[in-house]
């Protein structure tokens, strides 16, 4: 290391070295350049009348010497910068990847009359003798005012639950889905992370928990099944709550009522009343609400009258009365130790309705 008092680029030329005495006094151009503190010229103190008789110099390491200004504005485009990129990172409102594979898991329950199906005493008022409390159409939904939330406003729980109703009419009040084999009205309000598995459900329905259409519509065989009425009765409620900060979770619990008759007949006076109860539970967060879809996560389905051993997974399978009444099948036995079968198929008795 150098001699602290030397010139910061050595000896000046024709110096006497360290036997110079008046080397602690007397300095050279570079001894000017690299210092912190410059003296500031005659001119400068008489034009500008400065009470200083110096100015600081601001140097940026390796950078050089910069005024004040540039070094504040360099600053707040680094930090404005460091924002930008954290606020991008952590922000909870990002839109994310919709997520893929099976989301949804059904259950269906069928229910088996033990008692002759009749028909309906007056085929040209179905629905006269039901119990108290349904409704027709849209007003036996419950479908309650929006309310805001802890992290939803009432706006946006409101556009959840006109999403939810559109789906509920679309998949099991549409005469067209009951009867004549539409699924894309449906479909249209499914976010797309899920419509391969829907596509799967309608095209290829099968029995595993994930892929019945039944599941996600309500249909009937248009082979054998027509629509005695148009009308669907209903009646049951809705709730939301917030599955996380981020999503919205809406549970419906719907007892819906249809006028069958006999597919090819018109004046056919047996008519059946189905009952089916879903009780679905979706889920959508704000990338859903902005885009009027949403994500149907369980949806557990008891329909009846219907015979216990009905392949259900393509199309619900009513027991239609005739005039004369119809004597339903004993409830087959279940055999537990019988692994061929799936243990989540579940039958039980279909009860009179409460009045």
């Amino acid at each position: 290391m150098g001699d602290p008092l030397e010139p910061p680029e050595g000896t000046p030329e024709g110096g006497s070295g360290n036997e110079d005495e008046f080397r602690s006094v007397v300095f050279d151009e570079s001894f000017v350049r690299a210092a912190r503190i410059q003296e500031l010229s005659a001119r400068e103190r008489l034009g500008n009348n400065y009470q200083r008789a110096t100015r600081p110099k601001v140097g940026l390491g390796p950078i050089g010497t910069l005024p004040r200004q540039a070094v504040a504005l360099l600053l707040l485009v680094v930090m404005a910068f460091a924002a930008a990129v954290y606020f991008g990172i952590s922000s909870p409102h990002r839109q994310v990847s919709p997520p893929t594979g099976n989301q949804l898991t059904e259950s269906l329950v069928a229910l088996a009359p033990l008692t002759p199906v009749t028909a309906v005493a007056d085929p040209k008022h179905p629905f006269a003798a039901l119990p108290a409390g349904y409704a027709e159409g849209t007003a036996g939904l419950g479908t309650p005012p929006g309310s805001a939330t802890t992290h939803f406003t009432r706006s946006e729980v409101n556009r959840a639950l006109d999403t939810v109703q559109r789906y509920l009419v679309a998949s099991a009040m549409a005469p067209t889905t009951l009867v004549q084999g539409e699924t894309g009205e449906a479909r249209a309000l499914v976010t797309p992370g899920e419509q391969a598995q829907y596509d799967d459900s309608v095209t290829s329905p099968r029995d595993d928990q994930h892929h019945a259409a039944t599941g996600w519509l309500v249909r009937f065989d248009p082979g054998q099944v027509a629509l005695a009425d148009s009308n669907v009765q209903a009646k049951g409620a809705i709730e939301v709550a917030e599955a996380d900060s981020g999503t919205l979770e809406v549970t419906t619990d719907h007892t819906f009522v249809y006028a069958l008759r006999p597919a090819g007949t018109t004046s056919d006076p047996s008519v059946t009343l189905q009952y089916v109860r879903r009780e679905l539970r979706f889920e959508l967060d704000r990338t859903d609400l902005g885009s009027a879809r949403l994500r149907l996560v369980d949806a557990v389905t008891q329909t009846g009258p219907t015979s216990c051993g009905a392949q259900s997974a393509g199309y619900l399978q009513p027991t239609l009365a005739t005039a004369a009444g119809v004597t339903p099948p004993v409830p087959p036995a279940v055999d537990p130790a019988d692994h061929t079968a799936p243990a989540w198929q579940v039958c039980g008795v279909l009860g009179q309705p409460a009045r």
